[in-house]
């Protein structure tokens, strides 16, 4: 059975935002990699090599706060309604499959269901009522 979490989107101050919830929440980061840790990162500035590709930090029973730097250099440009995503994560590509190509029906696919550089399958869209999606199969 899938999973669902928050995933946030920042304008390139996500560790201090993740500092402050991992503050109030409690715990430890489940995964932290910057930009320079990516194939991705040869091409950024410096500066922006030191931003945060992923974070996640597990909250309840299960649960987990995910996050990104969602950096205009790589073609976004953040507002209210795309600074968050709900995440799914599967259990099997099949699921992946039907949920990605069930919710994303009548709405917008905004990176391809394909295996990922960091060794997932997944991929993102917005479904026909706006809403920001993400689906993840973790083939670790």
């Amino acid at each position: 059975m899938a999973t669902i979490n928050t995933y946030l989107n920042f304008p390139g101050n996500t560790e201090e935002a993740f500092n402050f919830y991992k503050s109030v929440f409690g715990g430890e980061f489940s995964f932290f990699q910057r930009f320079k840790d990516t194939p991705e990162g040869a091409d950024m500035s410096d500066e922006e090599k030191e931003k945060i590709m992923h974070v996640g930090l597990p909250i309840g029973k299960g649960g987990a706060l995910m996050a990104t730097d969602a950096l205009e250099s790589q073609g976004f440009t953040l507002m209210q309604g795309n600074n968050f995503n709900i995440c799914i994560t599967t259990e099997s590509e099949e699921e992946t499959e039907k949920l990605f190509y069930g919710l994303s029906d009548g709405g917008k696919i905004l990176v391809p269901l394909e295996k990922a550089s960091w060794g997932s399958y997944f991929g993102m869209f917005n479904d026909k009522f706006g809403i920001s999606w993400m689906v993840n199969y973790d083939y670790n």
